[in-house]
């Protein structure tokens, strides 16, 4: 399932962003969430690796030691959705992947572009086929 983000940067230039969902029961609850229409979060950088913010909403985890990377898009103590722009490794889930800007390419540096040095607001919905 495909998902589109809307990244607002504290510049205030929108971007889309595009991913596909895992398949595990976290994505596919976030799908069922996202089917109630778009969700507003404001992401708080963290860390200088990532941007975190809190669901309205809590969904099933299935926390796995992992190492993320670049584009990421991971569930943090089952309410709290995380972009990465960068590497760490810790016990999380993971809800899906950065596809691509809406250009069609997207690099690490691209992605750190977007979503810029401070808070961002971020507007998730499913991308209509």
């Amino acid at each position: 399932m495909k998902i589109e983000i809307q990244v607002t940067n504290e510049n205030g230039t929108t971007t889309k962003l595009f991913a596909t969902l895992a398949e595990n029961s976290s994505a596919k609850s976030f799908a069922e969430k996202l089917k109630g229409g778009a969700i507003a979060i404001t992401l708080n950088d963290y860390g200088n690796f990532e941007k975190v913010g809190d669901l309205p909403f809590s969904l099933p985890k299935n926390d796995t030691q992992i190492s993320t990377d670049a584009g990421d898009l991971i569930l943090y103590l089952g309410n709290k959705i995380t972009i990465y722009y960068d590497k760490n490794s810790w016990n999380l889930t993971r809800l899906g992947k950065l596809d691509a800007l809406e250009n069609g390419t997207m690099s690490k540096a691209d992605l750190k572009n977007v979503l810029g040095k401070g808070n961002v607001k971020a507007v998730f919905s499913l991308v209509k086929n």
